[in-house]
């Protein structure tokens, strides 16, 4: 599997303006796979964008892409993955 999505939370907010935008997302894509990510605005999708280019990070759950998980990566690292595997 080239791009992992394993149980992916996210919420902004605390106490009662607290809003979960992503719940326990789980996805696999292969390489030269062609996939569309749907929904009304408001539900999730540039977050879970966000999360897979390494700009945000999740509240529990991974991501890897070819093996390599974005949330163990420092700033250099993350920078040669978003060039190597994103744009």
């Amino acid at each position: 599997m080239f791009l992992e999505i394993s149980g992916i939370k996210k919420h902004f907010g605390e106490g009662e303006s607290r809003v979960e935008v992503l719940k326990d997302i789980d996805a696999g894509i292969e390489k030269g796979e062609i996939c569309v990510l749907l929904g009304p605005s408001g539900s999730g999708k540039s977050t879970l964008l966000n999360i897979i280019g390494g700009i945000d990070s999740a509240d529990s759950g991974y991501i890897t892409i070819n093996g390599e998980k974005p949330a163990d990566m420092n700033e250099k690292k993350l920078t040669i993955y978003r060039r190597k595997h994103l744009g």
